[in-house]
């Protein structure tokens, strides 16, 4: 009889707190939203449907981000926000426990009410973070089948951090805030949706390299199907997901570990030669120093400086065998090129692979010209690394450039990562979902 009551108390206190489906008949495969990526910041922005009148918001994509937090002091008008009670379920799924109680001295709205508890809301773009209130509201995204969107599929309580405007600088135009999709909270992106859906806890970025058409980002398993009908789940290869046992947050709780996602890089060959490195720098310190992240707030790949050294000199000396001229460096690249000499490929310009050497030699992540290149003028070519100094907190970060047209699946169930090295070869791209026919 115990056992039942138990079951029953369990049952309950799960239906009141998680993000619930109990008022939804229709139970999605997976989900699917839309991400451009913004011409002037080179910054990735999805879009949602939240509140109620519901609204749609545009944040940035930050893979690493702890959670989504949304500007609250200007234009948050919902009938359907709640703000997150002290004690809560709410603010122990949002690691709030140990923040204390919040008062606001001022008219009771969003992002301002007593006995409430706190997350500290962070812009990555301008390195600016501040405390601001745990809530929930409505929040609506297309369902798919992996190969079209579908119905339209809403979390009644999606708990978010309520942040004020002063986070806002530095975020591209029209932008209201962050979406976080860090692997280690119960209110990152990933975690929330799996929850709310009974999904599989993973979900899928493609990055367009387009500024006019749009990639796309899945929750849930695949198939992730590409016109003229690719499904790029069958091209995935597959390494382990590393925890940095120190948070690279700018503001965290101590004993934190990171949110972001790091893989195990154990070398770098350029045109299948292999580069010396100081591979101390590949894995991390006692104080969380070192190692190898994906990141969608760097627009482009940041070496530490012998690394960087390392991996030009060995690119420049392999160009050069290719009859490839450099030219003067264009900032905020130091390595550049003359076009004259470099053919145009379905892979990118023809110039030296860039291999980042995982697990064992069989498994890399092969860097073609698409995105090891950049186009700064008419007849000058970059190489779109960018030196990192001779202290960075983390030692490679894999920037947007270099996952554009490349299917990432992120398994937080397993701790691994997919990746499926350049579209481009199976003749399709990541701006090739079929955002317009309903399923």
């Amino acid at each position: 009889m115990a056992s039942i009551q138990y079951f029953l108390f369990t049952s309950l206190l799960l239906y009141c707190f998680s993000p619930s489906l109990a008022q939804q008949s229709f139970r999605p495969k997976a989900l699917v939203i839309p991400v451009s990526k913004d011409a002037s910041t080179l910054q990735y922005v999805t879009t949602f449907n939240q509140r109620t009148p519901s609204v749609r918001i545009n944040v940035a994509v930050d893979l690493g981000g702890r959670y989504m937090w949304v500007d609250c002091d200007q234009n948050y008008v919902s009938s359907t926000y709640r703000s997150a009670r002290c004690g809560s379920a709410e603010c122990s799924a949002a690691g709030s426990t140990g923040n204390g109680c919040g008062s606001c001295f001022g008219e009771p709205r969003p992002g301002c009410n007593n006995n409430t508890c706190s997350v500290t809301p962070g812009n990555p773009f301008a390195h600016l973070s501040t405390s601001g209130e745990v809530a929930a509201d409505v929040l609506s995204l297309q369902s798919t089948d992996g190969k079209n969107p579908g119905k339209l599929v809403t979390v009644p309580k999606f708990l978010f951090g309520c942040g004020p405007t002063f986070l806002l600088p530095g975020l591209a135009s029209g932008l209201v805030g962050v979406a976080g999709f860090g692997r280690l909270f119960k209110i990152g992106l990933p975690s929330q949706f799996a929850a709310a859906f009974s999904l599989h806890r993973k979900f899928a970025v493609c990055l367009s390299s387009s500024t006019s058409a749009n990639g796309v980002i899945f929750f849930g398993g695949g198939p992730y199907v590409f016109l003229p009908g690719v499904d790029a789940s069958q091209s995935l290869t597959y390494t382990p997901l590393l925890i940095n046992p120190i948070s690279t947050a700018p503001v965290y709780p101590l004993g934190e570990p990171s949110a972001e996602y790091f893989i195990g890089v154990k070398s770098i060959k350029v045109n299948e030669k292999a580069v010396s490195l100081n591979t101390t720098l590949l894995s991390f310190d006692s104080e969380g120093v070192g190692g190898t992240k994906i990141s969608t707030v760097d627009p482009y790949t940041v070496l530490e400086a012998s690394i960087f050294k390392a991996v030009t000199k060995a690119f420049i000396k392999e160009a050069a065998a290719m009859k490839i001229t450099r030219v003067t460096g264009v900032a905020p690249f130091e390595v550049c090129f003359s076009s004259k000499n470099i053919l145009s490929t379905r892979l990118g310009p023809a110039v030296p692979s860039i291999d980042l050497v995982l697990q064992n030699q069989n498994v890399f992540w092969r860097i073609f010209g698409a995105n090891s290149m950049v186009q700064v003028s008419n007849d000058v070519l970059c190489l779109a690394f960018v030196n990192g100094g001779s202290n960075p907190t983390t030692s490679i970060v894999i920037g947007g450039k270099q996952i554009e047209d490349n299917l990432l699946q992120f398994d937080l169930a397993t701790s691994r990562l997919g990746f499926s090295s350049s579209l481009l070869g199976r003749q399709t791209t990541c701006a090739n979902f079929n955002f317009t026919s309903t399923a």
